[in-house]
């Protein structure tokens, strides 16, 4: 029997043994630690209690010690520093103690020391580190070291966002933002400096603290984190780098910047900031890339010779020189015939047959197929043939196509002579005599893409066609206007806003005249916003809407107004407001398609959102917003790889579960995503919907396939569009979209690119883009626009051509050769040290071909590089 007595007794004894464990766990934590760690325990130990102590002085030298052990220990962080790890029981003990103490210094150096021990043992969202410094003395923060300073960092970003909602004085933290923000910048940390800035916002502090051995990471690090930054933050932010480049004099840093934020101002400003002719060349050879119209005055270049020298480089004259030079060099010249594109002896047999037909389609196709393929070249073996054989052989190619056909067979000749005004006008000036409509209309769109890109003080463009846009024949006014759409493309040209907008204003204008009228004033006007213009348009789609509604050709009408705010963001709300004013049918087109112009290459997320969701709606009858807003998707997020790579995505999703409006629109989203950049992923996708069992989706896919090849001549692509000749060879439609991807593919032998982007993808070239967007709205209707008559409008790709050398010249603009680099770029924002910027790399001698995502590097020392395309001996600088 059990004793009560005892079992009463029994549950005390193991109280004390419950303890055991955990005195015995902490001697063996005490055992653990080496003679050497136990004695600091212990020295921190005693110092905690002298701290407590009632005679100053014991406080001040406990303090004053305690600092020190802390301070030694966290300049080397690897791990949690040991005096942090043992005083962690005292935390609270110290707090309170902190809590009696009168104000007094010995106040502020405890502030400081409980201010690092906060920094491993404060509850989370306390910021009880911040809170002690701003309580302790005025010393140097970054004693404490890297660790310290980063964290109260994020709790000033949290603690400013509190202060800022609440509306209390932000004068002690913004003190305290000064003292992390010079120690991040004198210790290569100039990423998290930007960022603390932005987060309390004021990015103005930065231009205090760079100097000219960061300058350029943290200029590097603000251009990169606009793109993620919401609108007005991100244009202040590369004002920031714009201001920072020029205080540092990198004059050629900043244009890129005043480029970017489409700033003539700024631009000006630039040219006149310096002397040195030989950078204003440099200036103007990018001014020139960008496609950007200047007329320099004498404040930017006083001397008469100089100004018409430098005028020259940004008017573009010596492009065709330059090509020609390349080709010569990668011996090129030879003109390629459509057969040595097909390589028809490389298919099975039964497409070999189709191909010796000769119907006007493939003739048509095939005159395409040769404009793209010897752009540039000022030869071919169809259209310009060597003199003694002249009398037949161009003739006769001109009149195997039939009417429409005859009109992009003369303008071929345009594409053919490219850049190269002089002898491109006289040998398109014999055409403008003909008796047949089509050919002088041809003519007339020819000498417009001769001119492109290429400014000419005698404006020869605007003498020839100007005249015509009046004329009673429908077709000759579109080739006229087209034309001129295309040669002034983004210069704004007054005269040709008064003509054209009386064209439009006129109620008797057909409406193929009135559309073409309108995207050549889009073209010519692109991103400038201008009200007259807008108004003209909004005018004559309100008559046209309600009598033609179900037009293909009244969509691009908006497309017009829609390019009038080309990446001007909020500029086109009033206008996107008068458009829910529209006719029912063309209401929701015409809110998506603003809509996506608008924000084109800004990544803004909220905005490919609220596409997406158009994208998830079901459609009624005689809708057709989806195609638009799909496109929409890729041009708002082309602006940086990693929004590319989730649009992609977000395309594949929407093949999968999308309607079939959206289904066709979706591989022409793909191929602008990665225009002229033949990327596996997007390649198999695309040849995958090739053969798909909707024709639309088909022909798209094909045109796409040849986007994304577009001047690569890549062996892939090539193969592909070989099979597929093969196996549409009964369908002319499909047939044809194989041709002209064929000859896009191959365009320019492979020395051009259609992408809009320049200068490390930095820059956005407006008027490229624009000739891209107006032609994929067209490619949305493809069997209306480019299988119909208005297959011409493939010529408004000239636009964004532009041949993806390097060039190198010398001070007198001779070109030189010189070694360079090329390998694919490297992303080195925010990395440490002095990182390569490409990899991979083979050297060459200039001038060289870069591929998309390539970058060059000089590869000698004997030559003084500034920025691509301009080399200079040191000598002459």
């Amino acid at each position: 029997m059990v004793n009560p007595s005892a079992s009463s007794a029994g549950p005390d004894p193991p109280k004390p043994a419950a303890k055991d464990p955990k005195k015995k766990k902490d001697e063996k934590k005490d055992e653990d630690l080496s003679d050497e760690d136990l004695a600091l325990k212990l020295q921190l130990e005693l110092y905690v209690e002298r701290v407590q102590d009632a005679d100053p002085g014991v406080q001040k030298l406990a303090l004053e010690s305690m600092r020190q052990e802390i301070r030694t220990a966290t300049s080397s962080m690897t791990s949690v520093p040991k005096p942090l790890k043992f005083l962690r029981p005292h935390y609270g003990t110290l707090k309170a103690y902190f809590e009696t103490m009168p104000e007094s210094d010995l106040k502020k150096y405890l502030a400081d020391a409980l201010s690092v021990l906060a920094l491993t043992m404060s509850a989370e969202g306390e910021r009880e580190s911040l809170k002690y410094r701003l309580l302790g003395s005025e010393g140097d923060i970054g004693s404490w070291g890297h660790e310290y300073v980063r964290n109260l960092a994020g709790e000033v970003a949290q603690e400013f966002a509190k202060r800022q909602y609440e509306d209390t004085p932000l004068d002690a933290l913004m003190e305290l933002v000064q003292q992390i923000v010079a120690f991040h910048m004198k210790h290569n940390a100039e990423p998290e400096a930007v960022d603390l800035l932005i987060e309390v916002e004021d990015l103005d502090l930065l231009v205090e603290h760079v100097d000219a051995t960061n300058y350029k990471r943290a200029c590097l690090y603000l251009t990169s984190s606009s793109s993620y930054l919401p609108s007005p933050d991100d244009i202040l932010a590369l004002d920031i780098a714009f201001t920072i480049y020029t205080k540092f004099e990198d004059y050629t840093s900043a244009l890129r910047i005043a480029l970017f934020l489409d700033n003539t101002q700024y631009v000006k400003q630039i040219y006149t900031s310096t002397d040195d002719l030989l950078l204003k060349k440099q200036f103007s050879y990018i001014v020139a890339r960008h496609g950007l119209v200047l007329e320099l005055d004498e404040d930017i270049a006083p001397d008469d010779d100089d100004r018409e020298a430098l005028q020259e480089i940004v008017n573009n004259v010596k492009l065709s020189e330059g090509y020609l030079a390349l080709a010569r060099d990668i011996e090129v010249m030879e003109p390629k015939s459509p057969e040595d594109i097909y390589k028809v002896h490389l298919i099975d047999g039964r497409a070999s047959a189709s191909t010796t037909l000769d119907s006007a389609r493939q003739n048509l196709a095939a005159t395409f197929v040769n404009a793209f393929v010897n752009a540039g070249f000022g030869q071919d073996k169809l259209m310009t043939v060597p003199s003694e054989s002249s009398s037949g052989s161009s003739g006769t190619w001109l009149f195997k196509n039939k009417d429409h056909g005859k009109a992009s067979a003369t303008a071929s000749l345009g594409m053919i002579l490219l850049w190269d005004v002089d002898s491109g006008l006289a040998q398109i000036d014999k055409y403008l005599h003909s008796n047949d409509n089509h050919v002088v209309a041809g003519a007339l769109l020819g000498v417009g893409i001769v001119n492109c890109g290429v400014k000419n003080d005698c404006d020869p463009a605007m003498a020839l066609l100007i005249d015509y846009i009046s004329k009673e024949d429908t077709i000759i006014r579109i080739g006229s206007i087209l034309g001129l759409g295309i040669a002034y493309a983004g210069s704004q040209k007054d005269e040709l806003r008064i003509r054209l907008s009386l064209i439009l204003g006129d109620p008797k204008t057909p409406l193929e005249v009135l559309v073409f009228s309108a995207i050549s004033l889009g073209l010519v006007y692109v991103g400038s916003c201008n009200e007259e213009i807008a108004q003209s348009i909004i005018l004559a789609l309100m008559e046209r809407a309600d009598t033609e509604p179900g037009e293909p050709l009244t969509r691009l009408l908006i497309v017009a107004l829609g390019l009038l705010y080309l990446g001007k963001q909020d500029s086109v709300e009033a206008t996107a407001e008068v458009s829910k004013t529209f006719n029912d049918k063309i209401r929701k087109y015409a809110d998506v398609t603003l809509l996506s112009l608008a924000y084109a290459g800004t990544g803004n997320v909220l905005k490919v959102q609220k596409l997406l969701g158009y994208c998830a709606q079901h459609l009624e009858k005689g809708e057709n917003y989806q195609g638009p807003a799909v496109l929409g998707i890729a041009l708002i997020s082309m602006a940086e790889d990693l929004g590319l790579e989730m649009s992609i995505r977000a395309l594949e999703r929407l093949l999968q579960y999308g309607e079939q409006n959206i289904r066709r629109a979706v591989p022409l989203a793909l191929g602008l995503l990665c225009i002229s950049n033949p990327k596996v992923n997007v390649m198999d996708t695309l040849s995958r919907l090739s053969h798909d069992t909707d024709s639309d989706v088909a022909m798209a896919s094909i045109i796409s396939l040849g986007l994304i090849g577009a001047g690569t001549n890549n062996a892939r692509i090539a193969g592909m569009l070989r099979n597929l000749s093969s196996y549409y060879y009964k369908e002319a439609a499909h047939l044809f979209c194989v041709r002209i991807a064929q000859g896009l593919v191959h365009m320019g032998k492979g020395l051009l690119t259609l992408s809009p982007y320049h200068s490390d993808r930095f820059l956005l070239s407006p008027t490229a883009l624009a000739g891209l967007v107006t032609v994929l709205h067209a490619c949305l209707d493809l069997k209306s626009n480019i299988l119909g008559k208005y297959h011409y409008m493939l010529y408004i790709l000239v636009l964004a051509m532009q041949p993806r050398m390097l060039m190198t010249v010398d001070e007198n603009l001779k070109p030189l050769s010189v070694p360079v680099r090329v390998g694919q770029a490297v992303d080195v924002v925010g990395q440490a040290g002095r990182p390569k910027t490409i990899t991979g790399f083979q050297t060459h001698s200039t001038p060289v071909l870069l591929a998309a995502g390539d970058r060059a590097e000089l590869a000698t020392e004997k030559y003084y590089f500034d920025r691509p395309l301009i080399y200079v001996p040191p000598s002459s600088l």
